[in-house]
């Protein structure tokens, strides 16, 4: 019976009605600071995991995770394609003209990235055949100079499929009449959307149009290659420069993009930190509340003394107390937080719609949607975190009901 003392007592001090209605404030303060603290944690990670995984997923999806490039263009780059491609990890490969311009049309001016494109291989190392609103990739054709916009680009621009656009270029063109910015005339015949940034700063041409425009002649600007690990874009970008030899170089997507990513991660981790404090805060106020209901019983310690209860035994009794207040509040935390870090989007998107506001534009972030992805190791590891802490809260408070010594209290009871 005794072995039992600590849950059965403990468990009955977190259910009886107290005297002293301001500990039971102060135990309901902190059960709800703990699961206040668990939730918000949970949410915000799965946030944060959501945005990483929509950056890789997106952006990565439209960015090379790897280019080969030669100084004056590469030609014969269908025999380098095939060689690339049997490599272990390269599990696509592309050709590419890169050509930095501004679009122009009824007095709008827009600066954008245009990439000369192959269509029939660009689905092997980008997503934006998946992603097209309007038109289709295939339409890019040899000599019918038509393009493709992001869908940002295309609204700022005021332009639809059908319309008509001037690309000027940062070179000079010498004619008999004198020197003149260099510029072509597109159609617009097709409008893609990714969701992020890219959509405002992206634009697609048929590759060998732009080879036209850039004077390339049979040459490309490079190779775009796709891994099978993202991670592993700066290892093998290297390997395959040290086995192509002098004339080539290779540029990852940790150059344009990996600030980013590190950006993210690291934000994650101090989000993390900055809630952590929030949940030690609520399971310390565990240690106020254990305090008091030490002072207010330690009638009930004596009597439980002299019956034969061991100070082991009085210190389980307040461990289990405290536990129990921590445990409810982060099995209550854990369920809101799961509920609300699966739900997010969608309350966030009915929230959009009803009141006609929109929280995230792609123009100015790298996404338009809140994204959120649950990852249960996370839930795992606040719980074992929020669980080590309430049980450190406890342990002065019970230190302290075991060193109250039977004689001293009963003397004045």
């Amino acid at each position: 019976m005794l072995d039992r003392l600590p849950f059965l007592i403990g468990l009955r001090y977190v259910r009886a009605k107290r005297r002293n209605h301001f500990i039971s404030f102060i135990s309901l303060t902190s059960m709800l600071g703990l699961m206040l603290g668990v939730a918000v944690l949970i949410l915000v990670l799965s946030v944060m995991n959501g945005f990483d995984h929509e950056l890789r997923t997106r952006v990565l999806g439209m960015v090379p995770h790897t280019k080969i490039e030669s100084p004056g263009g590469l030609t014969g780059w269908q025999s380098l394609a095939e060689r690339l491609v049997e490599r272990e990890r390269v599990i696509g490969a592309a050709p590419y003209v890169e050509q930095q311009g501004m679009f122009s049309v009824g007095g709008r001016n827009e600066g954008a990235m245009v990439n000369g494109i192959d269509p029939a291989w660009e689905s092997r190392v980008s997503i934006v055949d998946e992603n097209m609103r309007q038109g289709r990739l295939d339409d890019l054709k040899e000599g019918e100079w038509n393009v493709v916009l992001g869908s940002i680009l295309a609204r700022r621009l005021g332009v639809g499929v059908g319309d008509r656009v001037t690309l000027l270029v940062p070179e000079a063109s010498i004619t008999p009449a004198g020197v003149f910015p260099r510029l072509k005339r597109f159609t617009v015949s097709g409008i893609f959307s990714v969701g992020a940034d890219l959509d405002a700063a992206l634009a697609y041409a048929h590759i060998e149009d732009m080879q036209t425009l850039a004077r390339l002649g049979d040459a490309v600007g490079g190779l775009r290659l796709e891994l099978d690990d993202l991670f592993a874009a700066g290892s093998e970008t290297r390997a395959i420069i040290d086995e192509l030899g002098a004339g080539y170089r290779g540029i990852d997507w940790t150059y344009s993009h990996g600030n980013l990513f590190q950006a993210i991660q690291m934000e994650k981790r101090m989000i993390a930190l900055l809630l952590t404090v929030i949940i030690a805060v609520a399971a310390f106020n565990i240690v106020s509340t254990l305090v008091m209901v030490v002072t207010d019983k330690r009638a009930d310690i004596a009597i439980l003394r002299t019956i034969g209860a061991t100070p082991r035994s009085i210190m389980g009794i307040f461990i289990v107390q405290g536990l129990a207040i921590g445990v409810i509040g982060i099995l209550v935390g854990v369920t809101l937080g799961v509920l609300l870090a699966l739900t997010v989007s969608d309350l966030i998107g009915w929230v959009e719609s009803t009141l006609g506001i929109h929280f995230l534009d792609a123009g100015v972030y790298f996404i338009s949607e809140l994204p959120s992805r649950l990852i249960w190791s996370d839930v795992r590891n606040i719980v074992a975190a929020a669980f080590i802490l309430t049980f450190l809260s406890t342990l002065y408070p019970a230190w302290r009901a075991a060193r109250v010594q039977p004689a001293e209290v009963l003397r004045y009871e």
